[in-house]
């Protein structure tokens, strides 16, 4: 055995490196985590039927925000938006198969800012939308494994053969597939492990970490003891009115699409097993969630780490008849938003002040102390941060396509289409949206003040497509 004296010197060189370790970074480091498709069926919102015990952990830890929106109800949109500061209507981009990078060349990201004002800047997953990733930007953005699951690679060469798992089905584009496989398997669970590892080593610059999870997002395949968890004749559908279209715009028929895909899952008598398996999905992000809050609680950078979560949009599941995201109606807009910032929240604070995504940019500014960039177009919220409760008058705006527009206050949706049509929506009377107040002349000074929030910028779409379909309205 070693002398004592030897025993202690060691013990104090060990004491000296941890405290060297966990006091570098003298600036507060970010974990940054983007969910993709995740809606408000989570715990902690109120759904009563979904297993989130990490998403739940999240929000007693911080501040969770029940009137969060994004800022399009499109993939790529919504992540270009939050992640540059600007707004659909301000960059054109609005849809998946638009290139942010060739549109918006020499616009600074949120990764980029924070690199360039001395962070390490690490990411993995789904950050940008799917390829769109700028390597500029980053310290280092780690790819995907083409191989896992997650990548659904596996899952279709089972689907070609004819071989599926039981329980596997497809109804248009909707799949679903229980899979017989280790979490391990999956794109999510390995870019989680990636991250653990980042938060398990010494970094000597302030750290920006950004892990994007992919899941719920279909294809609906995780391993089957997710769906095992929610048993078929357990599930709860949604409250629906088989009228709730009657009284829609010709705008807002033409955006929800038509019933077919809704009443083909009926019809298969399917609603259920879609439900249970968003929900297993969902169930299998939150371990992955809870699993980088274990790493972050086990490390050194456990009390100077802002946590930031957030979902690029939400999805319907057979309300309005519709399915998938791709509307302005609550289901599609309203997405989770989690603050926890050391020295800033409070564990278990709620904010029911409604907030769009353009904010978390200009937020992480002000609480990192770094400089606002002069294009971004949110506001800080550090003020809801430290009193969830505190004025705020500023609603919740989304887009999708181009020209459509809503907005949404803590009681009203407005939602202002690029031909004119319009819908209204009191939330007090009408949490589920089915009366469309907007053609009743009483609500006009309503509909005035929530007009007065309108994107005024509506560049047209970078691949040309909106312009003509604004132009087709115009003439019918």
């Amino acid at each position: 055995m070693k002398p004592l004296s030897a025993r202690l010197g060691a013990l104090a060189c060990a004491l000296l490196a941890a405290s060297t370790f966990a006091a570098a970074p003298s600036r507060p480091n970010v974990l940054f985590i983007a969910v993709d498709d995740l809606r408000d069926t989570v715990h902690y919102l109120g759904d009563t039927q979904v297993k989130t015990p990490n998403f739940d952990r999240l929000a007693r830890l911080g501040v969770s925000f029940t009137r969060s929106y994004a800022i399009s109800t499109v993939c790529n949109p919504s992540r270009t938006a939050t992640l540059t500061g600007l707004r659909p209507g301000t960059s054109g981009v609005y849809g998946n198969t638009t290139d942010w990078r060739e549109v918006l060349p020499n616009t600074v990201t949120l990764p980029a800012h924070f690199k360039a004002q001395g962070y390490e800047v690490l990411g993995t997953g789904k950050i940008f939308h799917d390829t769109f990733v700028r390597a500029a930007d980053w310290t280092e953005f780690r790819p995907e494994d083409d191989s896992a699951v997650g990548r659904d690679n596996q899952a279709k060469a089972l689907r070609a053969t004819g071989h599926l798992p039981a329980g596997a089905f497809t109804i248009g584009r909707n799949v679903v597939t229980p899979l017989d496989c280790p979490d391990s398997d999956l794109a999510d669970h390995q870019n989680t492990t990636w991250t653990i590892a980042q938060l398990q080593r010494r970094h000597d610059q302030p750290l920006f970490l950004a892990l994007g999870l992919r899941k719920p997002h279909p294809l609906f395949e995780v391993p089957r003891p997710y769906f095992e968890m929610y048993p078929v004749d357990r599930i709860q559908l949604p409250k629906v009115n088989d009228h709730d279209r009657d009284d829609l715009p010709p705008e807002g028929l033409r955006m929800a699409g038509s019933t077919e895909e809704h009443d083909a899952i009926v019809r298969a008598g399917k609603w259920r097993e879609m439900i249970q398996a968003y929900l297993a999905c969902t169930t299998f992000t939150d371990v992955q969630l809870g699993r980088v809050l274990d790493a972050l609680e086990a490390s050194p950078y456990r009390d100077n780490t802002i946590i930031v979560l957030w979902s690029d949009h939400g999805w319907h599941l057979g309300e309005k008849q519709h399915w998938h995201k791709f509307t302005l109606w609550e289901e599609a807009t309203r997405a989770p938003l989690l603050w926890v910032v050391p020295g800033v929240t409070r564990p278990g604070g709620v904010c029911a002040r409604p907030v769009d995504f353009t904010h978390i940019y200009p937020t992480l500014c002000d609480l990192a102390g770094l400089p606002r960039p002069a294009h971004v177009e949110g506001q800080s919220i550090r003020a809801l941060l430290a009193e969830p409760t505190a004025p705020w008058s500023t609603p919740a705006v989304s887009t999708f396509k181009f020209g459509n527009h809503a907005v949404r206050s803590e009681r009203w949706r407005y939602i202002h289409y690029a031909g004119g049509d319009e819908e209204l929506y009191d939330h007090e009377a009408d949490p589920l949206e089915w009366t469309n107040l907007a053609g009743d002349p009483q609500f006009a000074a309503v509909k005035k003040e929530l007009a007065r929030w309108l994107p005024q910028k509506n560049r047209p779409a970078a691949d040309g497509a909106a312009p003509k379909q604004a132009r087709k309205k115009k003439k019918s």
